[in-house]
Parts: C-alpha cells; sequence; structure tokens
C-alpha cells in the first residue's frame, strides 16, 4: 500500500493524534450535533471510532473476535473516552514486528485476513476521513502533518469503487464527482463524502 515513503505507523500515529485533538474540542451539547455521517450524531462518531481502535489493536494481536469491534460506552467524558482507546491502538501498532503479522478482520467477512502494512493503511485512511468528519460536525478546521495527505492521497485512490460501496456496512459511500478545492476535498470526496457537507451533494 502506497505511504509516499514514510512508514505507515508513523502516518497512522499522525492521521490519530489530529482526531484526539479534535475530540478534544468537543463539549456536551456538540455530542448531538449531526455529521457527515449519515445518521451518526458525533456521539455516535466517536464511539464508532473508538470501536474501530479496539478491533484494530486486537487485530495486531492476532485476536479476530467480533466482540472487539463493539461499540462500548465512552463514559461521562466522551473525549477522555476517545482519548483512552486511541492511546490503545497506537501502542499496539507501536509493537515491534507489527507490520510484517496478519491481521484478522472480522468487518471484512468471517475469515477474512490482512498483511500488517495493508490493515494499518485501512486504519489510516479512516483516520484521515473521520478526523475530516469530526471536524466538520464541529464547524472546525483540520489540518495534517506535511507530506501526510500525499500518501491518504495514494490510499484512498487505492480503495475499489462500485456497487460494494452501496452495501449495509460499507466503509465508504460510492465516489462523488469533484473538481478543484484541496487534496482533503479529493480524498474525501473520492470516499464518498461531499467536501461542501453540510450543503447538499452534487
Amino acid at each position: 500500500m502506497p505511504t509516499n515513503g514514510e512508514p505507515i505507523v508513523a502516518l497512522d500515529a499522525q492521521a490519530v493524534q489530529v482526531s484526539v485533538e479534535l475530540a478534544a474540542r468537543v463539549r456536551q451539547p456538540d455530542l448531538s450535533r449531526p455529521t457527515p455521517c449519515a445518521g451518526w450524531t458525533v456521539h455516535d462518531l466517536l464511539a464508532h471510532m473508538a470501536a474501530q481502535h479496539h478491533g484494530f489493536a486486537a487485530a495486531s494481536r492476532g485476536d479476530g473476535g467480533l466482540a472487539h469491534w463493539e461499540t462500548r460506552p465512552l463514559g461521562a467524558d466522551p473525549a477522555a473516552g476517545y482519548r483512552a482507546s486511541a492511546e490503545h491502538v497506537l501502542a499496539a501498532f507501536a509493537v515491534d514486528g507489527v507490520p510484517e503479522r496478519d491481521f484478522p478482520l472480522p468487518e471484512f467477512g468471517s475469515g477474512a485476513v490482512f498483511p500488517g502494512r495493508q490493515a494499518i493503511g485501512f486504519h489510516f485512511i479512516d483516520y484521515v476521513v473521520h478526523s475530516w468528519d469530526l471536524a466538520k460536525a464541529l464547524g472546525a478546521g483540520v489540518e495534517f502533518p506535511p507530506g501526510l495527505l500525499d500518501a491518504a492521497l495514494a490510499v484512498a485512490r487505492a480503495v475499489p469503487d462500485g456497487d460494494a460501496r452501496r452495501a449495509p456496512r460499507a466503509p465508504f459511500a460510492p465516489a462523488l464527482a469533484w473538481e478543484g478545492g484541496t487534496k482533503l476535498d479529493e480524498i474525501v470526496a473520492h470516499l464518498g463524502r461531499s467536501p461542501s457537507w453540510p450543503r447538499q451533494q452534487p
């Protein structure tokens, strides 16, 4: 999976850190705000993101149990609960040799297993996009370290489009045609988000 020359674990950690910084801005009234993820509030989004962290951390240890992927309470301080889940997956990915392991990812189907670098690439692109989702919901800007978006665009372009994206629980909606804007706009449009959200999609 292309990563613009920088190790995928480092890129992933940078994307996750951006999401943690955005989550730290969430206040109680923000939890009910809508997000670019259809039907999800900010609270729903944070809970999903935390569950994915736990699921990927388990997968990095070779544990493909579906229970790890289930959403769980974030506690009285959802931002702190989210931060704890992010620290958990970052610690799991930082273990020596993790990119060379096989990751069982049951969300892709029973028995689905992926090479570690590819699986971490899935996590990386998810947290670039989910950071954008959270920023949009909060009415905030989002910035990534130089070079990260080049790598993310390469990963986004490698995600297959087509009917599979219309299936229930598909991680991304079908790609949207989009011209101009930023590199991040191109990434989210390719992965089914409208860069102009909350305005109507083109």
